[in-house]
C-alpha cells in the first residue's frame, strides 16, 4: 500500500450521499397497497411519453372494445 492510502479516514462518505435528512418508511404504505408498474417496449415508449397518454389510449381502446362487444350478436352454442 502507498502511504496515501494509509491516511484515508474510515468514514469517507461523500457529502452528496448524506442520508441524514431522509424519512424512514416514507413510501411504505403505498408499497404495501401494491404496485402496477408496467414496462413498455422501446417502440411503444417512443410514442407514449408519460402515464397520462398511455392511460388515455387504453381508455379509448377499452371503450371501443366494449362497443364492439355490445354490437356483435352472441354466437349460437353448438351442441
Amino acid at each position: 500500500m502507498s502511504p496515501e492510502n494509509d491516511q484515508i479516514e474510515a468514514d469517507e462518505m461523500r457529502p452528496e450521499y448524506d442520508l441524514r435528512g431522509g424519512v424512514r418508511g416514507k413510501y411504505y404504505q403505498q408499497y404495501k397497497e401494491g404496485t402496477n408498474v408496467v414496462l413498455l417496449d422501446s417502440d411503444v415508449a417512443a410514442v407514449f411519453r408519460d402515464s397520462e397518454s398511455v392511460n388515455q389510449a387504453l381508455r379509448v381502446l377499452i371503450k371501443a372494445a366494449s362497443q364492439l362487444e355490445s354490437a356483435t350478436p352472441p354466437k349460437a352454442e353448438q351442441t
